[in-house]
């Protein structure tokens, strides 16, 4: 199985627009932050999109998407749902299934209104076939189960991927709280890649700490930091996740950024 971080930011994306801060001008690529998402592919040939956020037309050109077999939702909010409409493309052939909570699919409807209308053929819309789902999804040899966590009040869903035989790989993004029980639910992530969004606190999302710890918990392996903000660089963020894991060599910590490729 591969991993490609299509976009490592937070809903703003870095830059930020208007600001001049030093990590909005930061020549460093690894500074340029689209909105978070990720693309799974399978051995067998399965790919998959977890979350379609606004910049995701770029994000598929730039990762060479031909086609897809299903996307996952972690919620409806628009850095994670506004690129929908350019699904459109990769659904000429067979319409797309997209899966994720009754809360997301129906504000999905309410915001995309013009999708499921019945109108003529072509009409300039994606073909997709929502799904509700609170229990393990197959695409071919991945089953992607629904982890549920905390975003503020909101109740969302992160991704837990496995493929057959293989490990686990656990994405989550916007959560400042995960359950015992949700903790109970998951299983020993060979690969986390985790919502972080910058050292100081946040009333709807894990710090670089509070995200770092909750991997501690899982006993995670490898660790990457997403959805991230503009307060920190590529470099300081790996430097406070070196800190951070002094003690712990059986566990790697560093930001993720957008075009990393991981191997599961």
């Amino acid at each position: 199985m591969k991993l490609t971080i299509l976009g490592s930011g937070t809903s703003h994306g870095i830059p930020v627009m208007s600001c001049t801060c030093r990590v909005c001008a930061s020549k460093d690529p690894h500074d340029t932050r689209m909105r978070a998402s990720l693309y799974v592919k399978g051995n067998a040939g399965e790919r998959v999109v977890i979350d379609t956020g606004p910049e995701f037309r770029l994000q598929a050109i730039r990762a060479g998407i031909t086609h897809l077999d299903a996307v996952f939702l972690t919620h409806a909010h628009a850095d994670h749902v506004h690129g929908l409409d350019d699904l459109r493309p990769l659904c000429y052939e067979r319409p797309i299934p997209i899966y994720g909570s009754y809360d997301t699919l129906e504000e999905l409807r309410e915001r995309f209104s013009y999708v499921f209308k019945h109108t003529q053929k072509g009409g300039g819309k994606p073909r997709i076939i929502p799904r509700v789902t609170r229990k393990p999804v197959r695409i071919g040899a991945l089953t992607f189960t629904p982890i549920p966590v905390q975003h503020g009040m909101l109740h969302i869903l992160g991704w837990e991927i496995r493929e057959t035989p293989g490990d686990t790989a656990l994405y989550i993004t916007d959560t400042n709280r995960i359950s015992d029980t949700c903790f109970h639910l998951i299983h020993r992530p060979g690969i986390l890649i985790i919502g972080g969004l910058r050292v100081r606190a946040h009333g709807t999302h894990f710090t670089f700490d509070e995200a770092l710890s909750a991997a501690v918990k899982m006993k995670a392996r490898k660790v990457f930091l997403t959805h991230i903000c503009h307060e920190h660089s590529h470099q300081e963020i790996k430097k406070h996740c070196q800190t951070f894991r002094q003690g712990m060599p059986e566990i790697s910590m560093e930001p993720a950024y957008d075009g990393l490729e991981l191997e599961l």
